[in-house]
């Protein structure tokens, strides 16, 4: 766990509202570092939802800040990706912000045919 600048309350409600941003849109821009912890957390989520049990549920419900969020999760994205094992996220580098020469990145969902069509091989 990177400490990103901020004190634990502040990054886990940060990291918290971008998982939940990027379950509900399926892409989000941000800085290299938060997208890998952000990836990370993502997939947890989606693992649970995988799990479908309710334990799993209230899990998920505790960490994603929209309740219609945590069931779009358990009810169209993890059965989306029941045949796959991880990696559920993909993190492709956008070059230096312009602002400050931050390294950002997009953080996408992966594609289920494609996240199946790789696994085959």
């Amino acid at each position: 766990m990177r400490k990103l600048g901020r004190t634990t309350a502040q990054r886990k409600a940060m990291l918290r509202g971008m998982v939940t941003l990027l379950l509900e849109t399926g892409k989000i821009e941000t800085t290299y570092t938060r997208a890998q912890e952000v990836s990370a957390k993502a997939d947890e989520m989606i693992t649970l939802g995988k799990k479908g049990d309710l334990a799993s549920y209230r899990a998920a419900l505790a960490y994603i800040t929209k309740e219609d969020v945590a069931k779009k999760v358990f009810s169209v994205i993890a059965p989306a990706y029941a045949e796959v094992n991880g990696g559920y996220t993909q993190i492709y580098k956008m070059g230096p912000r312009r602002g400050d020469g931050a390294e950002t990145a997009i953080v996408k969902l992966v594609a289920v045919a494609a996240a199946s069509e790789e696994e085959s091989k």
